[in-house]
């Protein structure tokens, strides 16, 4: 389970904070908007897996169809919300979803629509019950030719063992 910690729930100093409770205490993720940080809906700031969670790397996800056709033309509203359709059929393959991300890393190509892409993968992440982490980068190409979009994730499952 994921729970987001309010502002007045986080440490002003957290090595205190963790010398006063042990690590193999922790049972939850945890997904942190510390305060004096900026408070958005869509990401969070800090994510404490504990022990025994099992981590799930999803790899970068264009705007591909299953047959490996690009989706959504030079459109980065719609080849988003491919990226993130794809993204979330990847969690479930592990028997994870947007509830399991702990952080996100979007990258977008040069020149794209910067606040359009956002809104398109905000959509998405604001449905978590806490947002994970996200950071994003401008590139100049991505290895899909046509491609303006891509995303690769880590999820935690608290304490769950993957069978494959």
């Amino acid at each position: 389970m994921l729970t987001i910690r309010s502002p007045a729930a986080v440490p002003d100093d957290a090595a205190a904070w963790w010398a006063a409770r042990s690590l193999l205490d922790m049972t939850e993720i945890q997904l942190w908007r510390p305060e004096g940080l900026f408070a958005s809906p869509a990401f969070s700031h800090v994510a404490v897996v504990p022990p025994g969670a099992t981590t799930v790397y999803v790899g970068g996800q264009n705007a591909v169809d299953q047959d490996g056709q690009l989706v959504g033309g030079t459109d980065v509203t719609a080849q988003t919300r491919q990226v993130m359709a794809n993204l979330v059929t990847a969690l479930q393959a592990a028997g994870a979803g947007i509830d399991h991300l702990v952080s996100v890393l979007v990258l977008l190509v040069e020149g794209v629509d910067v606040q359009a892409a956002y809104a398109a993968a905000a959509a998405t992440l604001v449905s978590a019950s806490a947002p994970p982490l996200v950071s994003a980068a401008m590139v100049s190409g991505l290895g899909v030719p046509g491609a303006l979009v891509e995303v690769s994730a880590v999820a935690a499952l608290p304490g769950r063992t993957l069978s494959g």
